[in-house]
């Protein structure tokens, strides 16, 4: 059995983080035992000639048991054209399961060895996502607080993180979902290059943001499974995590860069036009109320969204 572990870095955003999220994956692979060959892939999409991200890896590498790679992109790729270039390399090396995590992730011991167990004992299953809890980094706290327990699909094409926001109860252990959070997956990967888009699994025009619920709407019309692993559990310092409320959710969408309620804007419209067209006509009705909302919502409160319209049409030919 081959297991890949990937990861991307990006710039500053990464350094804080990545010699817990090391630390704590080296814990939960020792718990795999023998049997499974493990390659780590490290990916750094900083973009430029910063080498913080590179000297912790390294450095992980150096007391790692595993084998290590890191792969300087020398730009950013963005996360889903990244992630194909290390879910090709998983593929070269004959890797029968691929384990996704961000870096500002913290993984329980058992976490990976719960996921490997799900997906390895049930081949109708292409996907499993961990229990996400919140993990408040600043305060170096670990909350019960869902983070996510996988995504789920509501009319209209909105996405959401299962349970996100929520006190654990395990209430939703048991639920059913559409695929897995970006923020932490693993696939088993003969399964997963039945979705690919052309010549990618994950789809490049998503640079980031969104992508997940785009593979997970393309996992859910195969009828690939995902399913929620409860006991591997982990936490997720998300800062733009719902915290419940119209205004909170404003104001967190306020303090987002620029740049990000860009990306985000934009594919929430591709996610619009390339699967609108496969909804029921209620959820297609929804699809259009939203594009009309968007564009008022961007007239008059975003205006610097406006110039992603451009973007949109253009790519919407391609899709459509």
């Amino acid at each position: 059995m081959k297991l890949v572990v990937a990861f991307l870095c990006y710039q500053d955003s990464s350094v804080p983080y990545l010699s817990d999220f090391l630390s704590s994956l080296n814990l939960a692979l020792a718990k795999l035992g023998p049997e499974p060959e493990i390659l780590v892939l490290a990916g750094d999409n900083s973009g430029f000639n910063d080498r913080r991200n590179e000297s912790i890896i390294k450095n992980f590498k150096i007391n790692s048991k595993y084998q290590v790679e890191y792969i300087d992109f020398k730009t950013n790729l963005g996360f889903a054209a990244a992630y194909n270039r290390l879910l090709d390399k998983a593929i070269h090396k004959q890797a029968e399961y691929f384990l996704m995590l961000n870096p500002d992730i913290y993984l329980e011991t058992q976490s990976i060895n719960k996921l490997l167990q799900a997906v390895d004992s049930d081949k109708n299953l292409t996907a499993v996502c961990p229990k996400i809890y919140r993990w408040d980094f600043e305060n170096k706290q670990f909350t019960n607080i869902i983070d996510s327990c996988g995504l789920r699909l509501k009319p209209g094409l909105r996405f959401y993180d299962l349970g996100q926001g929520e006190l654990d109860c395990g209430q939703f252990d048991k639920a059913k979902i559409i695929g897995p959070s970006g923020a932490a997956a693993m696939f088993r990967l003969s399964q997963l290059k039945k979705i690919d888009t052309g010549a990618e699994i994950y789809d490049e025009k998503f640079f980031m943001y969104k992508e997940d619920c785009d593979l997970a709407y393309r996992l859910n019309i195969n009828n690939l499974s995902t399913a929620l692993v409860a006991e591997a559990i982990c936490y997720h310092d998300r800062s733009a995590a719902k915290q419940g409320g119209v205004w909170h959710t404003w104001r967190a969408w306020q303090g987002r860069s620029r740049q990000t309620r860009s990306w985000s804007f934009v594919n929430q419209h591709l996610l619009f036009i390339k699967y609108r067209h496969l909804e029921p006509i209620y959820s297609r009705f929804l699809v259009f109320l939203q594009i009309g909302f968007y564009f008022l919502f961007s007239l008059l409160l975003a205006q610097f969204l406006l110039k992603d319209y451009y973007y949109i049409r253009k790519q919407s030919r391609s899709l459509d």
